[in-house]
Formats: C-alpha cells, sequence, structure tokens
C-alpha cells in the first residue's frame, strides 16, 4: 500500500515522504499534509465499483454544495497504479471533534438532497452480508448456516420496507466518527463506500443500534433529538435493528483467521443475537485490528 501511495503521488507530482496513516481496513487511507490531501486506495480489486461510485458521488457533491468532504483538483478521478484504484480529497486539518448532535443536523441535510442523476445501488444489507460470508476466514459449518437462515429471513422484509420507502439519498455508515469539522465549522461526512438509495432509516439506525450493543453512551438520544426522529419509535424500526445487528455480526468474519479475537468476538456477537442478549457487551472489531 506505501508503494501504491507513492505511484499515486508521482501521478499527482506530489512528495509523498510526509504521509501519514488515517486508517488500514478496506481501504488504505493516508494523508498528506504538505501537499493538503488524503488519498484513499482499495485494497482490493473487488472493491472497483465502490471507489468508482465515491468518485462521482464526490464530483456531485461539489455541485450541490453536499455537507461532505471535497474531491481534491480537477483531475479526473479514479486515479489506478498496478491495478488498484485511488480518490485523492482535501485535506481537512484537525479541529474540535463533532458530536452526536452534529450527526442529527448534518444527515438532515444530507436526507434533504435530491437523489443524483445516475445510478446509486440501493440499500442491500442482506447482499453484502452474504458477501460477506462467502469471503470469511474459518467460519464453522453450524455458523454460516445460522447466518444464511438470517439472510433469508430477513431479506422479504427488507424489500417490502425499500418497496414502501421514498428512496433517499442513503450515507451508509452513519456515525460521529465518519464526520469532520472544518476550519470554517462546517461539519461534513467522509467515507461513501455504503452510499446508496434507500430509506432515511438507515442512516439514524446504526446509532441506535449500538446502544443497545456496545458501551452506553446518550449519542442516540442527542441524535435523535437534533435530527428531530427518534428511529426507535417508528414501525421500521424491527427491520432496520435486525438489519444492522446483521452488519454488526458479519463485519468480522472475513478476519477471523488473519486477527486474533476477532474470532471469539464474532461467537460472542451471534451467540447473544440469537439469544437476545443485550447484556451482552460488545467491542468493536477495530480494536482487535489495531492490537494485531
Amino acid at each position: 500500500m506505501r508503494r501504491a501511495l507513492g505511484g499515486i503521488a508521482a501521478q499527482l507530482g506530489v512528495d509523498d515522504s510526509d504521509a501519514q496513516v488515517l486508517h488500514m481496513a478496506n481501504n488504505a487511507v493516508y494523508a498528506l499534509p504538505e501537499a493538503g490531501i488524503v488519498v484513499r486506495i482499495t485494497r482490493s480489486t473487488k472493491l472497483h465499483e465502490r471507489i468508482r461510485k465515491g468518485a462521482r458521488l464526490g464530483s456531485w457533491f461539489a455541485e450541490v454544495d453536499a455537507p461532505t468532504i471535497r474531491l481534491h483538483g480537477s483531475t479526473r478521478q479514479p486515479l489506478e497504479y498496478e491495478g488498484l484504484l485511488a480518490t485523492v480529497w482535501d485535506l481537512i486539518p484537525p479541529a474540535s471533534a463533532p458530536n452526536a448532535d452534529d450527526l442529527g443536523n448534518v444527515l438532515k441535510e444530507f436526507h434533504s438532497l435530491p437523489a443524483p442523476d445516475f445510478d446509486l445501488p440501493r440499500w442491500d444489507p442482506v447482499g453484502t452480508a452474504r458477501k460477506r460470508i462467502a469471503d470469511a476466514e474459518a467460519l464453522e459449518d453450524d455458523d454460516r448456516e445460522t447466518l444464511l437462515t438470517w439472510c433469508d429471513r430477513l431479506e422479504p422484509e427488507v424489500d417490502a420496507l425499500i418497496t414502501e420507502s421514498a428512496g433517499s439519498l442513503v450515507h451508509g455508515d452513519a456515525h460521529v466518527g465518519n464526520l469532520l469539522r472544518r476550519p470554517d465549522g462546517r461539519v461534513v461526512l467522509c467515507d461513501f463506500d455504503s452510499t446508496c438509495l434507500g430509506p432515511s432509516g438507515v442512516d439514524l439506525a446504526a446509532v441506535a443500534a449500538a446502544a443497545i450493543w456496545f458501551a452506553d453512551t446518550d449519542e442516540h438520544a442527542r441524535l435523535a433529538a437534533s435530527y428531530g426522529r427518534d428511529i426507535t419509535t417508528d414501525p421500521a424500526w424491527p427491520v432496520l435493528r435486525d438489519a444492522r445487528e446483521l452488519t454488526f455480526v458479519v463485519g468480522g468474519v472475513p478476519l477471523m483467521a488473519s486477527t486474533p479475537g476477532v474470532a471469539e468476538e464474532f461467537k460472542l456477537r451471534l451467540e447473544s443475537v440469537m439469544a437476545g442478549d443485550t447484556d451482552a457487551s460488545w467491542t468493536p472489531y477495530a480494536v482487535f485490528g489495531k492490537a494485531d
């Protein structure tokens, strides 16, 4: 990934000697402070459609002044290096951290945008889960069967919810960690890998479901107050919660053999959801990746 960054930097004509790693998961994300950019590189050729979508959205976001980060410069994106694709964004320098109040306000503005005039995928948590299951490391047969049965049960419920919805623009991974505060004070969204069309409640359900399973905070209450809608009182909540819990559980299956601790955390999550044991306390999968 570091070599790929060097190749991308060379195409842009910038120095990459001050590179800082911001994130290393499905994408390698580097800041180049001197050049004032962030470079996001896919770590798999299977993710190319996501990064092409991100580049197209980035151009459109600038046209409609969306509350999002901005693509850098006028170079046609994505860029390519040895079969990998990259997008380049304007760097936002560190500032006071956004909070759940900001998330509610940003999502309200984001959801008010019209759908773009190009195709976006529809919200498909079950399809995404099935892809992760197919890419799983060391997944036991019984657990695989449990997950696939879950997918089969949930899929028609998701389809019905999509049919009933207006098809809003959905960020797809809305949480405080995907917010940044610009120097002018405006709070903006980043990371558009999961952006799609679907029920707007998808973006509210992520924080609400996290409040059930992870360390208890006041983020859900603050998000609901600032957005003006408590998704847990919505008729769609049971399906949205079920879909988010499926996402929470399957997120670790591609890493079970390669990242110590993930297999045990996966087992805890799957068993507690199946048993309805909300007293179980989950640990983010990302914590194990950092420890490794």
